[in-house]
């Protein structure tokens, strides 16, 4: 099992940046892949990002390409998305998730139901 803790969320105008991290506990970190999801106010929640646990492969939205990146560090223990450009519809609770699988194939199963574990959010807010 894993915990996982968000955290760099914040206040940034339309074209800033943030870097957002997501801190996983547990030794068996490296087994993992993990993504980044986003759920705006009134709406679902739906896929940013997504690392494999190789960290060979990685798998965007189309919102977010070649605006973000996710990186993985299993030093740290520890997954990124670097957010450049923002727009005021990034807005929105970020949540980091893991799945549990040893294939990087698995890193394109974008809905919420290919994640075991939740993070609790961080909150992006970009004004316009």
């Amino acid at each position: 099992q894993v915990q996982l803790v968000e955290s760099g969320g914040g206040l940034v105008q339309a074209g800033g940046s943030l870097r957002l991290s997501c801190a996983a506990s547990g030794r068996t970190f490296s087994r993992y892949g993990m993504g980044w999801f986003r759920q705006a106010p009134g709406k679902e929640r739906e896929f940013a990002a997504a690392i494999s646990r190789s960290g060979g492969t990685t798998y965007y939205a189309d919102s977010v390409k070649r605006r973000f990146t996710i990186s993985r560090d299993d030093s740290k223990n520890t997954i990124y998305l670097q957010m450049n450009s923002l727009k005021p519809e990034d807005t929105g609770l970020y949540y980091c998730a893991a799945y549990l699988s040893s294939s990087d194939s698995y890193v394109y199963c974008s809905g919420t139901g290919c994640y075991e574990y939740w993070g609790q959010g961080t909150q992006v807010t970009v004004s316009s």
